[in-house]
């Protein structure tokens, strides 16, 4: 089983991918039809920065998981501590089990670094 098959068995998500936080491109993915792959890639790369730099301002170290929720979905991300620090990224539904994409998200972490 692959890092991403771990995340996209989760009931609820509609696909995961590993994303470059430097230049926001889709290292892989495994997506359901309709969800454009390049705008969420970039879209995590460009938070991910944003974050980074506002949480050493803040002085509260780096992210390990973070959870943006809307009306039709929701878009998870932990970064991962290997070298280049690659995001990985769960697109789910709005009911997903949060905690349990969250472990699996974290699992990928480890298996990456």
């Amino acid at each position: 089983m692959t890092t991403l098959d771990m995340i996209t068995r989760v009931r609820g998500v509609r696909g995961a991918m590993l994303v470059s936080p430097d230049d926001g491109l889709v290292v892989a993915e495994q997506l359901m039809e309709g969800i454009k792959g390049a705008a969420v890639a970039a879209l995590a790369a460009s938070l991910a920065g944003r974050l980074r730099r506002a949480m050493e301002a803040a002085g509260v170290g780096t992210s390990v998981f973070w959870h943006l929720q809307a009306e039709r979905g929701a878009l998870l991300v932990v970064p991962a501590a290997s070298e280049g620090g690659i995001l990985i990224v769960a697109v789910a539904e709005p009911d997903v089990n949060i905690g349990l994409v969250r472990l699996e998200l974290l699992r990928a972490a480890e298996s990456l670094a």
